[in-house]
C-alpha cells in the first residue's frame, strides 16, 4: 500500500523499461517506493507519482555520472538500487570477438561497478540495499554463453565482495540468480555478433513470467537473504551445481546443446 502523500522511499532501476523492470517497478511501488527507471529507451514510460523515467546510455560514462548526481539531488533518500539492465550473447567462443566480448561486459558488468560506486554513500545515509540481477549463468557454466557467463560470474563476484565493505554502514547487499524468464520470447533479434535482448533466446527451459520473477526477487529483498535463486530451475542448478560441478555441467550441456 503506498503511503498518504506519496512514496517516501526511492528505488533506482537500470534497465527499467525491460519486462523485469518493469515487473520490479510495479511491485516495488506497490510496496511504497517510488521507482526510477533508467534505460536507454524509455518509450511507453509515464511520468507520475509513482515512477519517473529517465533515458540514459550506461556505457556512456559521463551521462551516467549526470544523471546519477540528478537522481540523488532529486530524491530525499535513494533507498534501493536494483542492477538489472544486461544484454545476453549467444554462440560459439570461435564465433564471438573481442568487441563483441567487450561490449557485454560493459552493460552487465561495468555499467553496474560504476552506477554502484555513485551510489554508495546515498545507500549509506538511507541504510539501503544494493541488488544485483544475476542469473543462473553467474555461479555455473552455460552452453554458447561464455561471454554472457563471465559477465555474470564477475557481476556476482564484485557484489558478493563489496557486501562485506558495505555490512558496517547497514548497508545490505543482495544477489538475485533467475534462471529463464520470458521477457522477449519470440522477439529475439539476435544481431549479428550474437547480443540480444535479455529473456528472449528460444533454447531455454521452465520460463518463468516477469511477475512471478519480480515477486520472488522482493520477497527475498524483504526477508534480507543475501542470495536468490529465482524459480525451480535456478534453485535446483544451485544444489546441483553446489554439490557436484561435473554433474551439473552435465546436465546443462544435455539440456541445452540438444535445444
Amino acid at each position: 500500500m503506498v503511503p498518504r502523500g506519496g512514496p517516501v522511499k526511492t528505488a533506482v532501476i537500470t534497465g527499467g523499461n525491460g519486462g523485469l523492470g518493469r515487473a520490479l517497478a510495479a511491485g516495488l511501488q506497490g510496496r511504497g517506493y517510488h521507482t526510477v527507471l533508467l534505460d536507454i529507451d524509455v518509450t511507453g514510460l509515464a511520468h507520475n507519482e509513482l515512477q519517473t523515467p529517465i533515458k540514459v546510455d550506461l556505457t556512456d560514462g559521463d551521462a551516467l555520472a549526470a544523471i546519477s548526481a540528478t537522481v540523488i539531488e532529486m530524491r530525499p533518500s535513494v533507498d534501493l538500487v536494483v542492477y538489472n539492465a544486461g544484454i545476453t550473447q549467444i554462440g560459439a567462443l570461435i564465433e564471438t570477438n573481442d568487441v563483441t566480448h567487450r561490449k557485454v561486459f560493459e552493460i552487465n558488468y561495468f555499467s553496474a561497478v560504476n552506477f554502484a560506486r555513485y551510489f554508495v554513500q546515498p545507500l549509506r545515509k538511507s541504510r539501503g540495499s544494493h541488488l544485483a540481477i544475476s542469473s543462473v549463468a553467474g555461479f555455473s557454466p552455460l552452453f554458447h554463453r561464455t561471454a554472457y557467463a563471465a559477465s555474470k560470474h564477475a557481476l556476482e563476484g564484485f557484489f558478493a565482495s563489496l557486501r562485506s565493505e558495505e555490512a558496517p554502514f547497514g548497508v545490505r547487499t543482495m544477489i538475485a540468480a533467475p534462471s529463464f524468464i520470458a521477457t522477449n520470447i519470440g522477439n529475439e533479434q539476435r544481431r549479428d555478433d550474437g547480443t540480444a535482448r535479455p529473456g528472449s533466446a528460444k533454447d531455454g527451459l521452465d520460463y518463468m513470467s516477469t511477475n512471478a520473477a519480480a515477486e520472488v526477487i522482493l520477497r527475498g529483498v524483504e526477508r534480507g537473504k543475501a542470495f536468490i535463486p529465482v524459480g525451480r530451475v535456478a534453485m535446483l542448478s544451485w544444489w546441483i551445481n553446489s554439490l557436484s560441478p561435473r554433474l551439473f555441467q552435465r546436465l546443462m550441456e544435455r539440456k541445452i546443446r540438444d535445444r
